[in-house]
């Protein structure tokens, strides 16, 4: 089992608060990741998680059981950080066992647990070699390793690609997500990177400020965000926002008055919003194209051109400064030049009102 429960969770040192109200509930067996910008409170939640700190407000229970004021050492929880923390004068082999033989478990079982890491892990050639004669990514499939030998109720992970280079990641990433299969063991896992958040999690928790904006699978909170600051966060390039004012409204459709004054009408319930309201009318940047589609479109100057190959990425200004990026399938040598028409289909198109938070399709029948 490993089911975590975490019920209205404040955290404040002193008067600084960093965590308001936090309540989340982590399925056994679940990868949960916590993402968010740099000190939205992710990596404090997972220590308050750990018993590594103590909330100053709220409840954590474990399987049902109170643990708020339990200490880390008795939760059965493992935890693997962003650098490694392995003891460079011990070979991996002491690495691994030092938990255990804290715990006095039997030297038989404590090599049954390593030969199982070791193999699970493919690090069985670097048992006899210390951390110093590693690389990166070997290092961490160690730290990996000393939790996996712990066998948890649950493993959280505090950035643990963070130090890799891009293509160790890459492929660490989908170790993670391996073991993961493999254990069927409950994961939280924080990271900045919602490309990792994306590829790994069964659900996401996007954090800011220390509050929970949105929890959901990745490609609702992709397809569905609930807001702007979720519809900017999730998705690479960032999602395209452009700010206008409602011109019409109506139980299914919305139409905004947009950059260069160019109407946007968008499907979605408009039956609480009026003519003058302020909108932001939100367009993912591989549902833009270059003077070609159906639907709407907006004059840019070209500022950019990124050729990767499979795919080209425009950057453009409006006349009113606003910026905008398209993903366009193959190697476009047409997005070039100095002004173009990025045009979308409106059908594809997100409203969010003017608090910032999604208006939804209409439900009427």
């Amino acid at each position: 089992m490993g089911r975590i429960t975490l019920a209205n969770i404040d955290r404040a040192y002193g008067k600084l608060k960093i965590l308001h109200g936090i309540d989340l509930d982590i399925r056994d067996g679940e990868m949960l990741v916590l993402v968010g910008p740099s000190g939205c409170g992710k990596s404090t939640l997972l220590r308050l998680i750990a018993g590594l700190d103590q909330p100053t407000a709220g409840t954590i229970e474990i399987d049902g059981r109170d643990v708020t004021n339990v200490s880390a050492a008795e939760r059965g929880l493992a935890m693997v950080f962003q650098s490694y923390a392995l003891y460079p004068h011990m070979t991996v082999r002491q690495n691994l066992a030092f938990g255990l033989q804290n715990i006095r478990m039997p030297r038989a079982d404590i090599d049954g647990r390593i030969a199982e890491a070791a193999r699970m892990l493919e690090i069985g050639d670097y048992l006899d070699r210390r951390p110093g004669q590693l690389s990166g990514g070997q290092r961490q499939r160690v730290a990996i390793g000393r939790a996996v030998v712990r066998n948890p109720t649950a493993f959280l992970l505090d950035e643990p690609l963070s130090n890799l280079d891009a293509e160790l990641r890459i492929s660490t990433r989908a170790e993670i997500a391996a073991l993961h299969e493999r254990l069927a063991t409950t994961m939280v896992y924080v990271t900045h990177d919602q490309v990792e958040a994306m590829t790994l999690a069964d659900r996401i928790v996007v954090m800011r400020a220390g509050r929970i904006e949105q929890v959901g699978r990745p490609l609702d909170l992709y397809n569905e965000p609930a807001n702007l600051f979720v519809a900017g966060f999730i998705g690479a390039p960032r999602m395209n926002l452009l700010p206008g004012k409602v011109k019409a409204a109506t139980p299914s459709a919305v139409t905004v008055a947009g950059p260069g004054g160019l109407d946007l009408t968008v499907a979605a319930d408009g039956s609480k919003l009026k003519p003058g309201d302020d909108a932001t009318v939100g367009v993912r940047p591989h549902d833009m194209a270059i003077g070609e589609g159906k639907g709407a479109g907006v004059e840019v100057k070209v500022t950019l051109v990124e050729a990767l190959g499979p795919e080209t990425v425009a950057h453009g200004l409006t006349a009113e400064g606003q910026k905008l990026v398209a993903v366009l399938s193959g190697q476009r040598h047409d997005a070039g030049g100095d002004a173009v028409k990025m045009t979308f289909d409106a059908a594809r198109a997100h409203l969010f009102d003017g608090e910032g938070l999604r208006v939804g399709a209409s439900t009427a029948q």
